[in-house]
């Protein structure tokens, strides 16, 4: 299994599950996932950010500093503390977001085309399931979600 899992790392990293076509490679993992927590829980400071995903609010910030200069997240002020700055993921970063979604759920499709739909949920409940125990070892990595599909 060891073995099969560090394959697997290092095919994912090579491919970055990036998708098929256009969107391929088009989105790194921290910048998807930056997204894909916004877009799931909505507007939040860094702080709120970085404890969500299990990493550091400077780490956060150093990540967004593209989305924003990319115009995929929008920094506010919080409508309660003047002072604090909220993330938005902004209608060009929902629509990029889904572009990359839309192209790695293909590749997901073309990877298992060959399997049964009940292989396919057993797959991710069993990935999900090794994931929350990686989390569970390795508290400031990102948690497990399940994105929409």
């Amino acid at each position: 299994m060891q073995h099969q899992v560090a394959v697997f790392a290092r095919r994912a990293e090579q491919t970055r599950l990036g998708g098929i076509g256009q969107a391929r490679n088009s989105m790194d993992r921290a910048a998807y996932l930056l997204l894909n927590r916004l877009d799931q829980v909505g507007p939040m400071g860094v702080k709120a950010l970085a404890s969500g995903m299990g990493i550091d609010s400077s780490t956060v910030t150093r990540q967004v500093a593209p989305l924003v200069e990319a115009g995929l997240v929008t920094r506010a002020t919080h409508p309660e503390d003047g002072r604090a700055v909220v993330l938005k993921l902004s209608p060009h970063g929902t629509a990029r977001l889904g572009q990359v979604r839309s192209s790695r759920r293909e590749l997901m499709a073309v990877l298992t085309d060959d399997w049964s739909e009940e292989d396919r949920e057993t797959f991710c409940r069993l990935l999900t399931r090794f994931n929350t125990a990686m989390q569970g070892i390795h508290p400031a990595t990102e948690t497990p979600e399940v994105p929409p599909s």
